[in-house]
């Protein structure tokens, strides 16, 4: 079992991120009311355990990955809390993945103006990266995570044993994030989350995880509020998130972050940097992501256009110059047009010839 501190920081107490197996059985909260809030597909067993142990108020189900991150859903979600009574003291508890650890966050920041939030991802991509921060939203049609607050969790329990439900294709995808972390900042991520047994179960899971959380941890211990390095956790997903716009999230997440990656591997050789694109090549045929559809650059420019990372100059993303040194800077629209191109080229060969 490894143990990761966080300090949250702008006046939010630190808090722990615990990674091993078993921890459902385990929890404890001090708090007497507690909502939950998880997503409809979760393994019922996963939800009978958590209410063994915390006995919640109220217990909410959700839509499933990103379709519970809506204003809609939201609502409902308050309102079943008001319902419930849940007082100030109460606590919001976020079982599942990292969209329904999302909305179930921006509620407790939301509630009576902010309750005790507590998360228990049971996804890869929910440990490594949506549970640790205190990020917290819905999206809107016009973007993804639009609408939302920076609330840390009082705890965050990433149960091992809950991957081993997932399937394969879940677990690749979640892997992205870590990934990404050995890019920006742990290099020695890389060749362990290729290998094969990172896997629920492998002997390289647990510390492959706990080092890629601790990567995330140092970075929003530094920077909670998003006002310089925690910019950084986002390369990759300036694409990403307008692939998963541009396709009404057919691809999911973790596979438009891959995806994502490459693109700014390319940018930040176009733009006088190393050529990383071994590497996220690599993973690419590793992770397998669902192919893409026809794509245009026009088509996603403008949701890149909204990347939150954009300022009243324009777009900006996160670069690489080498390993582990990340920075932001701008790309004229003549070289995202060439990249995406290349990236284009790139995927469908990786595919086989088809898919993008």
């Amino acid at each position: 079992m490894r143990r990761i501190e966080v300090g949250a920081g702008g006046g939010a107490p630190p808090y722990t991120v615990t990674v091993g197996p078993g921890l459902l059985d385990t929890l404890e909260v001090p708090q007497r009311h507690v909502a939950l809030i998880h997503p409809e597909d979760l393994p019922p067993e996963f939800v009978a355990r958590v209410q063994a142990r915390l006995r919640p108020v109220v217990t909410v189900a959700v839509p499933a990955r990103d379709d519970c991150k809506t204003l809609a859903v939201m609502a409902g979600v308050l309102s079943r809390l008001a319902a419930a009574a849940i007082p100030r003291d109460g606590a919001v508890v976020g079982l599942g993945g990292g969209a329904a650890t999302d909305l179930a966050g921006f509620v407790a920041a939301s509630y009576l103006r902010g309750v005790a939030f507590y998360t228990l991802p049971t996804t890869l991509l929910g440990m490594v990266d949506a549970a640790v921060g205190g990020k917290t939203g819905v999206n809107l049609p016009e973007g993804k995570n639009l609408v939302g607050a920076f609330w840390p969790p009082r705890a965050v329990w990433c149960d091992t044993g809950t991957l081993a439900t997932l399937p394969p294709a879940v677990f690749r995808e979640g892997a992205a994030e870590a990934f990404k972390h050995g890019l920006m900042s742990d290099p020695s991520l890389l060749p362990r989350v290729l290998d094969p047994e990172f896997r629920p179960g492998g002997a390289l899971l647990e510390g492959t995880l706990a080092d890629a959380v601790a990567v995330k941890a140092g970075v929003v211990t530094r920077d909670l509020t998003e006002q310089g390095e925690r910019a950084f956790l986002n390369f990759g997903h300036t694409l990403a998130h307008a692939l998963e716009a541009v396709t009404d999230h057919a691809v999911s997440h973790g596979e438009a972050v891959a995806y994502g990656m490459h693109y700014a591997a390319r940018l930040s050789r176009a733009q006088g940097g190393a050529d990383l694109s071994a590497h996220t090549l690599a993973f690419l045929r590793w992770q397998r992501p669902t192919p893409l559809p026809a794509l245009t650059y026009d088509a996603v420019a403008p949701y890149m256009a909204r990347d939150k990372k954009a300022d009243a100059q324009g777009v900006r993303f996160v670069l690489l110059r080498d390993l582990g040194q990340p920075y932001l800077a701008r790309v004229t629209e003549d070289v995202l047009r060439e990249e995406f191109t290349g990236w284009l080229e790139d995927v469908r060969r990786t595919q086989g010839g088809h898919g993008a």
